[in-house]
């Protein structure tokens, strides 16, 4: 149990001393030998317990990221499922810029689509998006909204980033949400040419709880409601 636990500390604090030498000095930073110094453990102490660089890198990105994705799905539970996605979008867009070599690293595809950080901030977005069109508000189906706004956010932060921080214009970032809910969102379904879309999207959301169809019928009528929701 002791071993367990010093194995454990010695991990935490790795990731903590590689987060720090990130934060302040950037990914060129964070080598083995680095954090191994100012961790005060020897190099091979890194790979036995990560791997490699990418392997404790990856673990500082899902260090740090986890306490924000948490911080996400604990809010807007219960408020307005619009005004939550424009929240979570605002979230998203003062993370980035507040931890730019961290969403370097989360931005980048390859190491990105494997880390469970990046999936629990999409599955975060997946439900928000889940709720707004539960209540017939998206013109399009979950999956191509949940695309729209996760691929609007992270360039939005990107573009921002490679600007001088004097010239940074949040503007930009309101602009890119305004064209996305703009692409997304409708009015009440019955007050708008987009009234049918909206409705089978709404409809869609509450197929998998059905009563009285079997999972057949069910995926079968889940597969025409996508087709129905298509552009």
């Amino acid at each position: 149990m002791q071993e367990t636990t010093g194995r454990a500390g010695t991990r935490t604090n790795l990731v903590e001393v590689a987060a720090r030498l990130l934060r302040e000095q950037g990914p060129a930073a964070v080598t083995t030998r680095a954090v191994a110094q100012a961790a005060g453990v020897q190099a091979p102490t890194i790979y036995r317990l990560f791997g490699d660089k990418d392997g404790l890198l990856d673990a500082v990105a899902e260090h740090v990221f986890a306490g924000y994705v948490t911080g996400k799905a604990l809010t807007g539970a219960d408020g307005d499922p619009v005004a939550d996605l424009r929240a979570g979008w605002d979230a998203h867009i003062g993370f980035g810029l507040a931890n730019p070599a961290l969403f370097g690293l989360l931005a980048d595809p390859a190491r990105g689509t494997r880390s469970p950080a990046v999936a629990a901030g999409l599955k975060v977005l997946e439900t928000r998006v889940h709720r707004v069109a539960a209540t017939g508000r998206l013109r399009v189906t979950e999956r191509r909204a949940v695309q729209l706004v996760h691929a609007a956010g992270t360039g939005a932060v990107l573009a921002l980033l490679a600007m001088p921080p004097d010239d940074r214009h949040l503007g930009l970032a309101d602009a890119m949400y305004e064209a996305v809910a703009n692409a997304i969102l409708t009015d009440a379904p019955a007050l708008t040419e987009d009234g049918p879309t909206a409705a089978a999207v709404a409809f869609r959301t509450v197929v998998p709880d059905l009563p009285n169809l079997t999972a057949a019928e069910r995926t079968l009528l889940a597969e025409w409601l996508d087709r129905a929701t298509e552009h």
